[in-house]
């Protein structure tokens, strides 16, 4: 077997979180999510919402952090690599909130692939709103709209994970390794 890189994506508040951290106590190599990084690092600045007031600056530093978090991921010696949230997910944002970005964002998706995609589906019933996840549901639902959109340009087969208990899905995914 060689090196997979997998993505949990899904919008806001679906599980993603959770799900990397089952998925890490069960000795897998996982990747964080980053944007709460970089959104908490700037409202220690004084700005309450970079996404929000300066998208392609906030936009600018996730893409540099996925890319590198990708670059690390081919090197780990572990043949599974999970991540939460891809490269792609950046472009998806800016079309969710109408922004353009410039061609570099694009090939940063050509150039740095992922083997497989988990979706996960927006689920009210554990959505939560929280000091860096702005969103409500009805927006959750809209993200989603453009991840699915943004990975589908980019060649890829989403592999939707059911709503289920932690275990179920981690059960899930592996079965379709």
């Amino acid at each position: 077997m060689s090196k997979e890189i997998i993505l949990i994506i899904g919008g806001p508040g679906s599980g993603k979180t959770t799900l990397i951290n089952g998925l890490s106590e069960k000795g897998y190599i996982c990747y964080p999510e980053i944007s709460r990084e970089v959104t908490l690092e700037a409202q220690q600045q004084g700005i309450d919402q970079l996404f929000l007031t300066e998208p392609l600056l906030f936009s600018q530093m996730l893409l540099d952090g996925r890319i590198k978090q990708f670059e690390n991921a081919s090197l780990e010696a572990d043949e599974i690599v999970f991540i939460d949230r891809g490269i792609p997910d950046v472009l998806a944002y800016m079309h969710y909130i109408g922004d353009s970005y410039p061609t570099d964002f694009d090939l940063a998706c050509k150039k740095h692939t992922y083997n497989r995609i988990f979706l996960l589906p927006p689920w009210e019933s554990i959505y939560e709103s929280d000091q860096a996840r702005y969103e409500n549901f009805d927006q959750a639902q809209l993200i989603h709209h453009h991840l699915v959109e943004t990975y589908e340009r980019y060649g890829y087969q989403l592999i939707e994970v059911p709503r289920a208990t932690v275990d179920d899905r981690i059960d899930f995914i592996m079965n379709k390794i």
